[in-house]
């Protein structure tokens, strides 16, 4: 049979309906939600966000088994599948992933539908025990302590060498992220090492003319 008669065959019998069986639709889509449900519980027990959202977490679990499901009715037919590629190529996703981890359990829900869909269970399985692993052995590696910013208000004119002697002691000024000069006085932003965050702050506040501090960690997202 060439390509032409096998293409021709595919959009004759598309329309015939889907050759799968409802036990192979609920085999697929039990598996997918058993290991979509185990990717929650890891989800949940890992995040350190203080705003945790179990809305999102649930919308895994869906993901994963909508999935499934595009990529069952996708094996059906050569036309349902352009069909569902057409579809999908018009739909865009404004939400936002603002944490690296969200966007990695993301990906692995859609994954895990794609795989399931396709029938390859142990393959999913095998995806989802390396990951838990790779996630447990990473989260042990101790992490660098990381700079913080230092927010200073001045009633007057500041100087960036007075803020970096007093931060000799308990800290060190890595560099200065900016400074905002207005007709009440001036503030700043640092970028420092601490290793006495309250003999820091007491140091810079007891300068004179300095009516604020803050002290606040980032995750190199500042924009100054």
């Amino acid at each position: 049979m060439s390509f032409k008669d096998l293409v021709t065959n595919n959009l004759a019998n598309g329309f015939s309906g889907a050759d799968i069986t409802v036990a192979e639709i609920i085999t697929t889509l039990g598996i997918t939600f058993l290991i979509a449900m185990y990717l929650f519980l890891v989800y949940r027990l890992i995040t350190e966000n203080a705003f945790y959202s179990k809305e999102y977490n649930i919308s895994m679990v869906a993901m994963a088994i909508v999935t499934a499901g595009i990529i069952l009715a996708m094996q059906s037919s050569l036309v349902i599948s352009l069909g569902m590629v057409g579809a999908l190529s018009i739909v865009r996703f404004r939400t936002a992933i603002k944490e690296p981890i969200d966007l990695l359990f993301l990906f692995w829900s859609i994954g895990t539908g794609i795989i399931c869909g396709a029938g390859l269970y142990k393959v999913a399985i095998i995806v989802a025990v390396c990951v838990t692993i790779a996630l447990a052995i990473l989260r042990l590696i101790p992490e660098r302590k990381s700079a913080q910013i230092l927010f200073v208000g001045h009633n007057g004119h500041l100087s960036t060498d007075e803020i970096k002697k007093a931060a000799g002691e308990s800290g060190k000024i890595v560099s200065v992220k900016s400074v905002n000069v207005t007709a009440n006085g001036t503030s700043a932003a640092f970028e420092v090492k601490v290793t006495d965050a309250d003999g820091l702050i007491n140091a810079v506040r007891a300068l004179k003319g300095v009516d604020t501090v803050s002290l606040v960690a980032h995750d190199g997202e500042f924009r100054g």
